[in-house]
């Protein structure tokens, strides 16, 4: 057993987690701590919220890249980095076409150890622009996932770019079940975060499409906030009990494997805690 997925069935079985996760550990895989967060909201701060929602573990981004250090900084056990092409928000509309973004990323990855890359936003055929294909090369060269918030055009695109890269594809709930089913079924190395997207029916109930899909690739899904505005970060604690709440209405293995282990699992290592 690895070493995260050991530590995280000891405090579970010990009884050890964080007060908000007696429960269902959170592993959230959609976190972003930018500039306009950190003015208002302190490390120390920001790390107590994701420990009082009983998250264990956070993908965690930003734009700059300075706020996901100063968060690896507070707590290298619970942060995992993910690089951003983003210096400011307004990258978000330009960045593909943007060959300064390219230097940024070398230069960041030259300075810090990441496990993704992204969120970055990335729609059809502007995958294959050369600023997008060299951030594609980069992940590869260093073993990263890359965490597209993108149509399914891009997804392809980007598969085809690197038949062997691992997607982590944010905000895939906004897809039908079905052309979820698709990709998912096309590409082994593509995950699903759910951030934004409601899986509960009436009274939590999970609806049976979407039931079916998590049953039929359980190992594929996690959860996350995504906090793209500071206010998100007061979401965090209700977002973790909301998830738990339907996570409920799944078979306890299928909603352990969407609420920790399959992050757990495609993150594996990427405690800068236990690596260093």
């Amino acid at each position: 057993m690895r070493a995260a997925t050991a530590v995280l069935v000891l405090l579970f079985s010990l009884g050890g987690l964080p007060a908000g996760a007696a429960e269902l550990p959170i592993f959230d895989a959609h976190v972003h701590y930018s500039h306009d967060a950190w003015e208002n909201l302190p490390p120390k701060d920001a790390i107590a919220i994701l420990r009082r929602a009983g998250v264990v573990r956070a993908l965690v981004s930003s734009s700059g890249d300075e706020g996901t250090q100063r968060l690896v900084a507070e707590a290298p056990d619970l942060v995992v980095p993910s690089l951003r092409p983003y210096r400011t928000r307004g990258d978000t509309a330009t960045w593909v076409r943007d060959e300064s973004v390219v230097a940024f990323l070398e230069d960041r990855l030259a300075r810090h150890r990441y496990f993704a890359v992204g969120e970055f936003h990335l729609y059809g055929a502007d995958a294959d622009l050369p600023v997008p294909r060299r951030m594609v090369e980069l992940a590869r060269q260093n073993g990263l996932v890359l965490h597209a918030h993108s149509d399914p055009d891009a997804i392809e695109r980007l598969f085809k770019q690197d038949p062997a890269a691992r997607i982590l594809w944010a905000h895939s709930g906004f897809d039908s079940p079905e052309t979820i089913r698709m990709l998912l079924a096309k590409h082994r190395n593509l995950w699903c975060d759910l951030a934004f997207r409601s899986e509960q029916g009436s009274g939590g109930n999970v609806p049976a499409e979407w039931r079916k899909l998590f049953s039929d690739f359980p190992d594929r899904f996690m959860v996350g906030t995504d906090t793209y505005t500071p206010e998100r970060w007061h979401y965090i604690v209700e977002h973790a009990a909301w998830s738990r709440a339907w996570l409920a209405d799944l078979p306890p293995p299928l909603a352990e494997r969407i609420a920790w282990r399959n992050a757990d699992a495609l993150f594996a290592g990427s405690s800068l805690a236990r690596s260093q």
